[in-house]
């Protein structure tokens, strides 16, 4: 049995959960979310938890098994909680500045690089050297944060670029000068 596909998912107060051929709709105050789950698995509400349960022990089962429960346990986080990715910019004269909807990037290339804020996804720029990217759908806010990272990926001589503010960028030495 999955470990964590066995574990009940605790559905926080304020919080409704909603399932419906195949459907489960999670609404809560950040938000709502929606998941089409895997017809072989069975999603049902009891009480105050909600469990996820697998016809047998097939391969493609115990796979879903506990894939379905951590997306939904996602989503309960999501519309409660929120999530959050917080990026550093390294580099001489690299900046961010945030103007209504668009982060404005220099980030050494000859023209500013803009991202645009999106109905899921919200940029935040708390000094000229960070992002904080943030939303309620885990996948999205993740996938923004990697979208945003690879306009200028952290390079390993000097460290300048964008990077996840908990990622280390292993620096490696200079060109060696010339033998004697």
């Amino acid at each position: 049995m999955s470990r964590i596909g066995r574990k009940p998912i605790n559905i926080p107060a304020g919080v409704t959960v909603t399932i419906n051929a195949g459907v489960i709709e999670v609404k809560g105050p950040k938000g709502t979310l929606d998941y089409k789950f895997n017809p072989a698995m069975q999603v049902e509400v009891k009480g105050e938890e909600i469990i996820v349960t697998r016809p047998n022990d097939a391969k493609e089962n115990r796979s879903l098994h506990g894939l379905t429960r951590s997306l939904i346990a996602n989503m309960v986080t999501g519309v409660t909680d929120g999530y959050k990715k917080e990026l550093k910019v390294n580099g001489v004269g690299y900046r961010v500045e945030k103007k209504g909807k668009q982060c404005i990037m220099n980030l050494g290339y000859s023209h500013k690089v803009i991202v645009e804020d999106t109905d899921d996804v919200k940029i935040d720029v708390p000094d000229p050297n960070t992002i904080v990217i943030s939303g309620i759908d885990k996948q999205k806010v993740g996938q923004f944060a990697a979208e945003v990272r690879e306009k200028r990926p952290p390079e390993p001589y000097k460290g300048k670029g964008i990077r996840y503010a908990d990622e280390y960028v292993r620096r490696k030495e200079g060109k060696a000068g010339k033998g004697k």
